[in-house]
Order: structure tokens, then C-alpha cells, then sequence
């Protein structure tokens, strides 16, 4: 095992979520193997629309849809450069490491290429978490950022538990370290991911950011508590039950594409 430990605590009703989101995983594997190659471009487009709409992007899953298609829409360019660099990075997702620095630069270059100054390279500056003109995290100092993140790579490397766990720690401890000037919510998100495909390839295709979006005061809120405590354990418990809900919802997808309703005569 890896020096380095995050703080956490497996409860009771972790070890029970895990139990429960595994059956759901099981159920939703069985149909997601045969998903057609459209429901898993309609998930991918729901994950990049959601995960962008965290971060105040305007655009919809419909213009994301054009944009993917090559067609031209009319919106904020800065948005339409968000999208097209999160398709990228998205389409390369299997290439990656979940424990390889290298491969966070490169994610970060392409999710962020031409909207930061410097995509790719870790912050040279202090930075701090704003909400409605309130500080509510202040990230660990620059010179600390090599050490934190190869402390957490290598933590990530070498642990053996279970991966519905760890990449919920990971996707905490990345947003407290703030590796990057800017990024690092969709990039926590994009490597949660990772490494739950690296376990199970098919979680590439699970719009989980959906359930964060349509929640994201309670998904802040909890990152917050997370750092009053120095504790990550409410944020593995809420990020379980996203993980849940995304798979009951996709089930009840698969479901209805397979059984359509029969049309009225």
C-alpha cells in the first residue's frame, strides 16, 4: 500500500450502497452490452452537456448534438470550444491511466485548449473557490502540488478498494487539491470516470453527471462539509447514490427502447 492515506470512513451503508449499485451495475450491464450505438452517443452527449452545464455553459443537449455532428450553431464561442474539446477528450478516454500524471496533463490540454493560458500544466498560482462572492475553499499552495498529486496517484495506484470507493475519494481529493488554474470540476468528473471504466468499461457510457447537475447545491454543499470535516466520507456516499440513481435511470431506458409502447390505432 502506498504512504499516503485520504481520509475517509467505510461505513455500514457505504458497504451497503456498494452492494446495492452493484446489482443495479449488473442489470444495466446485461442491456448495456447490446445498447445500440445511438443510446451510447445519447449518453456520451447527455455527460459532456451536463458536466459543461456545472461549469455555466449554455449550450443544450440538442446544439451538443450538432456540434458532434459537424453542424454549425449559434452560441457563445467560448461554449462551442468547451464542447468540441470535452467530445475530444471523452473519444479519448481509453488511451488513459487513471494513475499516470502525464495522462491528467493530456486530458486537462485537450479539455481545456484555447480557453486557459497554460492547458496542461499544473497551477504556478494560489487559487480559491468562489460562491456568490464568498470564499468557501481555499485550494493547498502551489509548491505543495507535486507532492499532493503524486501522493494521490500512487495512493490511486496501489489501493485495493473497491473502485466504486476509490474513485469517489479520487474525485474529492482532486477537487480539494485544484491541480489546475481552471477545469478542475469537469476534469474530476472526466477521471471519476476513468476509473470506473478502467473497472468496468461500460460506466464510460453512464451519464452520471446528469444526476450531479440536476443536483449541484447539494453536490457543493457536500464538497464543502468534506472540507470542514477533513473527511471525504459524505462525498463517497452522495457520489454512490448518483452512481445509483444514474443506473435505475438508465435501466428504465434500456427497458423502454427494448419494449416501446405499442402505438394508439
Amino acid at each position: 500500500m502506498a504512504g499516503y492515506q485520504p481520509p475517509y470512513t467505510i461505513t455500514p451503508q457505504i458497504l451497503s450502497r456498494v452492494v446495492d449499485v452493484g446489482e443495479l451495475l449488473g442489470r444495466w450491464a446485461a442491456h448495456a452490452e447490446h445498447s445500440s450505438v445511438l443510446l451510447r452517443k445519447e449518453n456520451r452527449i447527455r455527460t459532456i452537456q451536463a458536466s459543461l452545464a456545472i461549469e455555466h455553459n449554455s449550450l443544450s443537449t440538442q446544439q451538443v448534438t450538432a456540434i458532434m455532428e459537424g453542424k454549425r450553431v449559434l452560441a457563445p464561442q467560448k461554449d462551442i470550444q468547451e464542447v468540441r474539446n470535452a467530445i475530444l477528450t471523452y473519444e479519448q478516454l481509453p488511451a488513459w491511466k487513471s494513475h499516470r500524471l502525464d495522462d491528467v496533463l493530456k486530458a486537462h490540454q485537450t479539455l481545456m485548449l484555447g480557453l486557459v493560458d497554460a492547458p496542461g500544466h499544473l497551477r504556478t498560482g494560489n487559487v480559491g473557490v468562489y460562491r456568490h462572492n464568498q470564499l468557501i475553499h481555499m485550494a493547498p499552495p502551489a509548491g505543495q502540488l507535486s507532492r499532493l498529486m503524486s501522493d494521490l496517484l500512487n495512493w490511486l495506484k496501489e489501493t485495493d478498494i473497491h473502485p466504486l470507493i476509490a474513485s469517489s475519494i479520487f474525485h474529492y481529493e482532486f477537487e480539494f487539491i485544484h491541480p489546475f488554474a481552471d477545469g478542475n470540476g469537469r476534469m474530476g468528473r472526466l477521471w471519476q470516470t476513468l476509473i470506473l471504466s478502467q473497472w468496468r468499461p461500460e460506466l464510460a457510457w453512464l451519464p452520471v453527471e446528469t444526476l450531479i447537475h440536476n443536483q449541484q447545491q447539494d453536490y457543493y454543499r457536500i464538497l464543502g462539509e468534506c472540507d470542514r470535516a477533513s473527511d471525504c466520507t459524505a462525498f463517497i456516499g452522495f457520489m454512490l447514490d448518483k452512481l445509483a440513481e444514474a443506473l435505475s435511470e438508465g435501466i428504465d431506458t434500456q427497458l423502454s427502447s427494448h419494449n416501446p409502447r405499442p402505438q394508439a390505432k
